[in-house]
């Protein structure tokens, strides 16, 4: 059982009675709490109430494993067999994620790649200059609501903008009452609104492409130069690549921010609710259609359609819309080849484990 006066010293990380019962169904007294907080090949940071552990994971734990997502990642709770003396620790599970920003792994396969989890609020970042792109930030939004987490869409680089009233309504239209937060770091205004959806307790990821400000945007939460910067290239207006991991910070008035490496393609992955939601104007005007399995191409009284002529739609949100339904219908018909072959894989496990235990 983990003892109650340890908590207090993990409430920052956002321990609370929740993940305490979590831990407590596992009926592990030998192990305690820590929370990932980098990720190496294989190899962990993990925080604990005593300080910071190299950790990896257990060898029942490793043959147990079957996919990349049963693996620890930034943001787990972990339960611990900690070597205080070492500076070392086993992980033996992780505790059940309330929720798991994942996107496709960069290359042909299909594979998942968990960016963050156990996220209570997402910065989905967006700099307002020659790279901005609203169907950029429907991509996001489509994967923040998959993940379980509340979106937050901060448009940064503001002083670099002289129609800022103009790029707000166009994201104010896709953004479905998502808060829409305008801020400068340079010009050291509007980051006080990005306080408001952290504190003791909350866990909080900064995301978005290469450049568009997230370590400043950090820098200024942690109250210290911490986290590198570049500025923008000179020409094609695009950011340089600053962070390269994922990494949980604490910050000085309570919770912690992940900062991720910067996403110019973010590929979705099994996104279907948070297609729904990101596009719940159009899911809500199909209902309104004549046909109940309409496509609102060329069928009549197509509700959609009439929204698009008549001014109340912008036919490059439908175009959006059908790309990101062709993407995710694409990525169930690999992912049912996939889980097929990962079937027969674990059932070989298991096979080869039995016959090596039989006698």
């Amino acid at each position: 059982m983990i003892q109650q006066n340890k908590m207090s010293q993990l409430q920052q990380l956002g321990w609370n009675e929740a993940w305490q019962q979590k831990a407590n169904e596992i009926r592990a007294d030998h192990l305690e709490p820590a929370r990932v907080i980098v990720e190496h090949k294989r190899l962990y940071r993990v925080l604990t109430e005593k300080g910071i552990l190299l950790g990896e994971v257990s060898g029942k734990f490793r043959h147990h494993a079957v996919l990349r997502e049963d693996y620890p990642a930034v943001g787990d709770w972990v339960m611990i067999d900690a070597h205080f003396d070492e500076e070392k620790a086993v992980i033996h599970h992780i505790l059940p994620r309330v929720s798991a920003f994942s996107r496709k792994a960069a290359g042909h396969t299909t594979e998942e790649q968990i960016v963050a989890v156990n996220v209570d609020t997402v910065f989905l970042v967006m700099a307002l200059n020659q790279d901005f792109n609203v169907r950029r930030i429907e991509r996001y939004l489509v994967s923040a609501w998959e993940s379980g987490a509340n979106p937050v869409i901060v448009l940064s680089k503001a002083d670099l903008c002289d129609e800022i009233e103009v790029r707000q309504q166009e994201v104010n239209v896709v953004a479905m009452g998502v808060p829409i937060i305008t801020c400068s770091v340079k010009e050291q205004f509007g980051l006080e609104q990005l306080a408001y959806y952290i504190g003791e307790g909350v866990t909080a990821a900064v995301m978005g492409s290469s450049g568009v400000g997230k370590s400043s945007i950090i820098n200024v939460l942690l109250g210290e130069e911490r986290m590198l910067t570049h500025g923008i290239r000179a020409g094609d207006d695009k950011g340089k690549h600053t962070t390269t991991h994922r990494e949980l910070l604490l910050l000085p008035g309570g919770g912690v921010i992940i900062d991720t490496p910067g996403m110019r393609e973010l590929q979705l992955w099994e996104s279907d609710e948070g297609l729904q939601q990101g596009f719940m104007d159009i899911e809500e005007l199909a209902f309104s259609c004549l046909y109940r399995d309409c496509r609102h191409e060329n069928e009549p009284h197509c509700a959609v359609i009439e929204a698009i002529e008549n001014g109340n739609m912008q036919k490059e949100r439908l175009n959006s819309y059908r790309k990101l339904q062709k993407e995710l219908a694409y990525m169930e018909r690999k992912s049912n080849k996939r889980e097929q072959l990962l079937e027969k894989k674990k059932w070989k496990k298991i096979s080869q484990y039995q016959k090596k235990h039989r006698y």
